[in-house]
């Protein structure tokens, strides 16, 4: 998640131009959502509804029944930006690395002040170093979505490529992990990297900037992935073919315990567990570069779901962006699991996978 601090003034301008700004040719020609063609009834039917109702930002879902393997999918092969959706596969490299004996779950970290990204961990930092633990790292990025958390981290795991490197060596496809949270900041800013803003910029000057800034983030290529492709890590991460058995548990157990924000989790009914991980960009005059929930939705009796949902350069405001989220998982609840309003407690699926017993960690 990436945030700037902006003048009031800019602010105010921003809103103003808001009142009779649209999304840049360019822009919305690139999110102009696709659906389906054939006649489509049931789940598939609402899914192309939801990519509707959020034009003319993009969305894009992929559903996955983890027991059939049976999918319905809208805007699903294309690529979106994840933002903090890129910390589930860091997670899941690292975890890796501890299994395999290259590195300890105790082993402490330094994090300096200048290192520091929004999140917990700058909110109650203290002194110029701080020293963190891998572990407890990977719950600040996961469990809690700090960034500065992600970004120790993702040098533990290899870096970028070797996160690439594994989830192309697991099979996973389409999804890509190319730089941390801290190399968006100058795409964010409108700056090349290194780069300051001018002492002297003025507040139109500024907002030019920060617009140049959103175009450039939205065709940027980098840290991105399919629907298709984070439902297939889900999968795998679920049915035990992308950790071992004990990192798998460790990692659901991290996803189940973000709570905050709440997307899909809105709209789910008793009974059911979600282990997600959101993603969100901040919104310049009513455009959200970035939307996003994976997670997979688990039943009392063993039925499990992937959902997988990306939305991009949406001007909706934030209750309806919550609103299509809530309703997708409705949605994949009625249809997929209709009696499940009926269960009054969670518990293990009954597949003998890795994630079936997986518990908060």
């Amino acid at each position: 998640m990436t945030f700037l601090r902006i003048s009031s003034r800019a602010f105010a301008l921003a809103l103003l131009a808001s009142l009779c700004a649209t999304t840049p040719p360019d822009v919305e020609a690139a999110t102009h959502p696709t659906v389906e063609t054939r006649p489509s009834t049931g789940l598939q039917a609402q899914l192309e509804d939801l990519a509707r109702r959020a034009r003319p930002g993009m969305f894009g879902i992929t559903v996955l029944d983890l027991h059939s393997g049976q999918a319905w999918r809208v805007n699903a092969g294309r690529a979106f930006p994840m933002m903090s959706v890129f910390k589930a596969p860091v997670a899941a490299a690292v975890l890796d690395r501890i299994e395999r004996g290259q590195l300890a779950m105790d082993r402490e970290v330094v994090v300096r002040r200048d290192a520091l990204e929004s999140g917990t961990i700058r909110d109650h930092f203290h002194g110029e170093r701080m020293r963190f633990t891998v572990g407890e790292l990977l719950t600040a990025a996961v469990s809690r979505s700090d960034n500065t958390a992600v970004d120790a981290l993702l040098p533990l795991a290899g870096g970028p490529g070797a996160v690439t490197a594994f989830l192309r060596a697991h099979g996973i496809e389409g999804m890509r992990v190319d730089t941390g949270e801290r190399g968006f900041r100058p795409v964010f800013e409108g700056l090349k990297p290194g780069r300051q803003p001018p002492a002297d910029e003025s507040d139109t000057q500024q907002l030019a900037r920060l617009r140049r800034g959103y175009r450039a983030y939205l065709a940027d290529p980098r840290n991105r992935s399919t629907p298709d492709a984070a439902a297939d890590f889900l999968r795998k991460l679920w049915d035990g073919r992308l950790l071992a058995p004990a990192p798998t548990r460790r990692l659901l157990g991290l996803m189940y315990a973000q709570t905050t924000p709440s997307r899909l989790r809105q709209g789910l009914p008793p009974g059911v567990r979600l282990a997600d991980k959101c993603g969100t960009s901040y919104t310049l005059e009513k455009t959200t570069a970035a939307y996003n929930d994976i997670g997979i939705l688990s039943w009392p009796g063993g039925r499990a779901v992937a959902v997988a949902a990306f939305l991009t350069a949406s001007t909706a405001p934030r209750d309806e962006r919550d609103a299509l989220f809530a309703d997708l998982a409705r949605a994949v609840a009625a249809a997929l699991h209709p009696a499940a309003g009926n269960a009054t407690a969670p518990s293990a699926p009954a597949r003998r996978s890795p994630g079936a017993s997986a518990a908060p960690a």
